[in-house]
């Protein structure tokens, strides 16, 4: 198990938590101290209290929660944002309201997920010719299948 500290810069911070056994992602809560308003069409940057000390050769991206996208329409703008491994700040997730009604986030709403990945560092090597594929240099809508 990946062992990852994490700092409470907020007193109402709430702790990521896994919602079922197998989760890839920790739910991600809302530290605000009154409620927040996204109105339709609006961007709101919603602050979680928290900050990580990840490993070197990790990421945590920040996702949408399903349920919020479906019921709400509220997404992160940023899908996915990175936290790297040498960012001390807080942890602070951009909301955009989809929908057609304004949404309310209370204290300790859960607004977003976060996954925590490994990574490579990688040495780009310039060259004249890339290997063959059967796709080639086929771009969006290329495939057939």
């Amino acid at each position: 198990m990946l062992k990852v500290n994490i700092q409470k810069i907020n007193e109402y911070a709430k702790l990521p938590k896994r919602m079922t056994e197998h989760a890839a992602g920790y739910d991600l809560y809302s530290c605000n101290e009154e409620d927040m308003v996204i109105r339709s069409g609006e961007v709101a940057l919603i602050p979680t209290g928290i900050a990580i000390s990840l490993p070197v050769g990790y990421e945590a991206q920040i996702r949408p929660r399903s349920g919020l996208a479906i019921k709400h329409q509220i997404g992160v703008l940023n899908s996915p944002g990175t936290i790297d491994a040498d960012y001390r700040g807080e942890i602070k997730v951009i909301l955009f309201n989809f929908g057609k009604t304004d949404f309310i986030i209370s204290i300790h709403t859960r607004i977003a997920q976060m996954v925590v990945s490994r990574h490579e560092s990688i040495d780009f090597i310039i060259t004249d010719n890339l290997d063959e594929t059967d796709r080639g240099s086929g771009g969006f809508g290329h495939t057939k299948h």
